[in-house]
């Protein structure tokens, strides 16, 4: 898990060298995470070490759960912060063309269509008697 925070933080740096807010963004979110589930992994190592040394064997077992979910959720935050892309793909330079083909046969939508005239319904008598 610390080699997976090592490649984090080698994507921050990466992206702060580009001066790239939205890449730094991304990947400082997971940066964020990564530490805290390292931090939560080392305090499960500890009560990991320290129920073996009781004989403790389902908190051992306990503990030794929480370490793997944290190792599979910073192998994922590590893709994650890998897919984090910058604002540099979101730029158009001038030489970008848009081509668009219209198929034959379609009806012109260009013009305004002729407005119809209200329809109006005139209400039913109420009473015979008037």
């Amino acid at each position: 898990m610390q080699e997976i925070l090592a490649q984090v933080l080698k994507r921050v740096e990466e992206a702060r060298r580009e001066r790239d807010l939205v890449k730094l963004n991304c990947v400082n979110e997971k940066l964020t995470q990564v530490k805290a589930l390292l931090r939560i992994s080392e305090q499960s190592f500890i009560a990991l070490q320290e129920a073996v040394a009781k004989g403790a064997e389902d908190d051992a077992r306990h503990e030794y759960a929480k370490i793997g979910i944290a190792h599979q959720r910073v192998q994922e935050l590590r893709a994650e912060a890998e897919q984090c892309i910058g604002q540099l793909a979101y730029v158009v330079d001038e030489n970008t063309v848009v081509t668009v083909e219209t198929p034959e046969g379609l009806p012109d939508v260009t013009t305004n269509p002729p407005i119809a005239p209200p329809v109006v319904i005139n209400p039913p008598v109420l009473s015979p008697l008037q």
